[in-house]
């Protein structure tokens, strides 16, 4: 049991040993939320506090379910926790229910697109197929129906291609076509798995199953996963959960980040334990990251320095390509693996020029798109053959193990005979199988069919060929490398064009500060001056959120932008040659600074915005600071800066 606590820190070790039915472990980016859950699980295991077999680990991944189980054997323990998504773990309940009830099961709707394009006019673009998708998604996540979904929509500000009360009409169109043809979507196995709950008897034997729930990632909780696991918690059930309220970025598709915020009214009596170190990043890179959050908890580096974040300023979106695949090169080391460092976008638009300028530097590329291995022909083929395949899946093992066998070692890609699967990917459908017999150990091979198009479509590929990875900022959640590339870091992109609320741009700084937090050694910023979009070339402005960490990087951002309104009146009437005869002390205190950062910037050999921006220049002549924990609320004045010029800022101001 000593050895389980072996190189914890203080905070980790309570999370890890506290006594607590109902606790919240809120877990920073890169604090090691993995190592203490299965840390907590390997302790309590050995004192006799749970049953591994009856525990219950809920996560959003299939590779995370699997991640904690391998770390679970390494820990020693024998016995299998149950680990899987809400989808995987929903449909195994079903399916031994739907066995005792001598029902048969339903067909599984992989995609709601193969309906809902049938019901929609065939005027509508993809765009707006794709939308009204989006928000059926977003509707059933939130166990929203059709008719009360117009009302939900308003109120919640949602952007719709045409009026709520006709995507209601489509909603209802759909969910009247999947009664039809006696078809069940994702959102429907976990609605069905809540009905089977209301059965007092079998609610008692499955709480009686599983008596130890743990669910990771739980900021990611929408209202229809919450509500299942409470019908899975029973009257004397434990519940630990683990999240970071900073890392937020799917509310627009259903998420409620208030679960875990406000676990206390949710759960009266919790516990919580916070661990606010980073074991990922330096220390530049995470003050980087906190200055774009603005608010929020902080994290403390336990690593070394290491190199300021760039930030770079490119004519257009074709020399921002380009200048990323050099600094990709200048950044690889004889040796090295290209897989080391990832490109980072806003949007998946973004991704195809970035990845034809790596081809076209000879790096090798991988694009993180959602792709899953379930669409390669040769799977979807042998899928398809043995989808209603009664053995058991421990057959298909057997014959799996012999194509991966029977491969050529030489080329894991050449498949041994026409219509069999390469030993690559013969070995990771037998990988998928092993986690599937996890779960359920009587499965079938139609079982294992239906679970892999449960649980794989919310996978991302991963092939682990040695290749730079272009992702996006959202599908980089959970991931990490040394070295990151963020691109695109303009308004309209960071934020979003249509994040206009409050709550949007908020959540657009968590999804930055996730982008930031992925690199380990060191981050790279770019934005383009000018972007085209079809025949237009727009103007672009660097991102607001970039502005916020530019005293903290090498070079500060090129073409400032003053983002206040009295900055942009100021630099305005500046340009007019506009004097306001009434303010001679605060003229001469401005023109004070402003020969000192002209001075100062000719001695380092640099512009004069890298020592500071007129905004910043501006804020000093109104808030006149005096001490230099006064300086640290003056935009664009970071630790750094301050250290450099505090106390020359402090003399001339007073």
């Amino acid at each position: 049991m000593e050895r389980l606590l072996e190189g914890l820190t203080e905070d980790q070790r309570l999370a890890v040993t506290i006594d607590a039915p109902r606790l919240r472990i809120l877990a920073g980016a890169g604090s090691g939320k993995t190592r203490v859950l299965t840390r907590r699980i390997a302790h309590q295991a050995r004192s006799s506090a749970l049953d591994p077999t009856k525990t219950l680990a809920l996560t959003f991944t299939r590779k995370a379910a699997g991640e904690l189980r391998a770390r679970l054997r390494a820990l020693g323990l024998r016995e299998d926790v149950s680990a899987g998504t809400f989808h995987a773990q929903a449909f195994a309940q079903l399916r031994s229910r739907w066995a005792d009830q001598d029902l048969r099961p339903p067909q599984l709707l992989e995609q709601r697109g193969r309906i809902l394009y049938r019901i929609l006019p065939k005027t509508f673009d993809r765009s707006d197929r794709l939308a009204i998708v989006t928000e059926i998604d977003w509707a059933t996540a939130r166990r929203i129906t059709p008719e009360h979904y117009p009302a939900a929509a308003e109120q919640a500000g949602r952007r719709l291609p045409v009026g709520p009360a006709q995507i209601a009409e489509y909603y209802r169109a759909f969910v009247e076509e999947k009664h039809r043809r006696k078809l069940v979507d994702f959102d429907d196995l976990l609605e069905l798995a809540i009905r089977s709950m209301a059965d007092p008897a079998y609610a008692q034997a499955r709480h009686w199953r599983y008596r130890h729930l743990f669910v990771d990632e739980f900021q990611d909780v929408n209202p229809l996963q919450y509500q299942l696991l409470r019908a899975w918690l029973g009257p004397t059930s434990t519940l630990c959960v683990v999240g970071d309220p900073n890392q937020a970025i799917y509310s627009w598709n259903g998420a409620d980040a208030g679960y875990l915020e406000h676990f206390e009214q949710h759960f009266p009596g919790g516990r919580t334990v916070e661990l606010r170190t980073n074991f990922r990043s330096t220390p530049q890179i995470l003050a980087a990251a906190a200055a774009v959050l603005g608010r929020g908890r902080r994290l403390d580096a336990v690593r070394a320095d290491g190199r300021p974040p760039t930030i770079r300023a490119l004519a257009d979106e074709i020399e921002e390509a380009r200048s990323i695949a050099r600094k990709v090169r200048d950044c690889h080391r004889p040796g090295g693996r290209w897989s080391h460092q990832a490109v980072l976008v806003r949007t998946n638009a973004q991704t195809s020029l970035i990845a034809d300028a790596l081809r076209r530097a000879d790096i090798p590329v991988a694009i993180r798109d959602g792709s899953s291995l379930l669409d390669e022909p040769r799977v979807a083929a042998r899928l398809t053959q043995l989808e209603n395949d009664p053995r058991p899946l421990r057959t298909l093992m057997v014959d799996l193990r012999m194509e991966v066998d029977l491969g050529d070692p030489d080329d894991p890609d050449a498949a041994s005979a026409p219509g069999e699967l390469t030993p690559d990917t013969a070995a990771a459908l037998l990988s998928l199988a092993d986690d599937q017999l996890g779960l359920d150990s009587d499965a079938s091979v139609a079982d294992f069919v239906t679970w892999l198009r449960t649980t794989m479509r919310t996978d991302e590929a991963n092939d682990g060929r040695d290749a730079v990875e272009v992702v996006t900022f959202h599908a980089s959640k959970g991931l990490e490398w040394p070295v990151v590339h963020l691109a695109g870091l303009e308004e309209g992109y960071v934020p979003i064009s249509h994040a206009v609320t409050p709550e949007a741009q908020a959540e657009e700084r968590r999804l930055l500060y996730v982008a930031i937090t992925r690199a380990q050694d060191q981050l790279h910023c770019t934005w383009a001056r000018e972007r085209r979009f079809g025949t237009r070339t727009v103007e672009r402005r660097p991102s607001l959120f970039l502005r916020d960490m530019a005293s903290l990087s090498e070079g500060g951002v090129e073409e400032q932008v003053p983002t206040d309104n009295l900055s942009r009146v100021r630099a305005l009437r500046d340009r007019l040659g506009v004097r306001d005869e009434a303010e001679p002390e605060t003229d001469e205190l401005r023109e004070r600074l402003r020969v000192w950062r002209s001075d100062t910037a000719k001695a380092a050999a640099v512009p004069a915005y890298v020592v500071f921006a007129d905004r910043t220049l501006d804020a000093l002549v109104q808030r006149r600071p005096t001490t230099l924990e006064a300086l640290r609320d003056i935009p664009g004045l970071g630790p750094v800066k301050i250290g450099r010029y505090g106390a020359d800022l402090l003399a001339l101001l007073g």
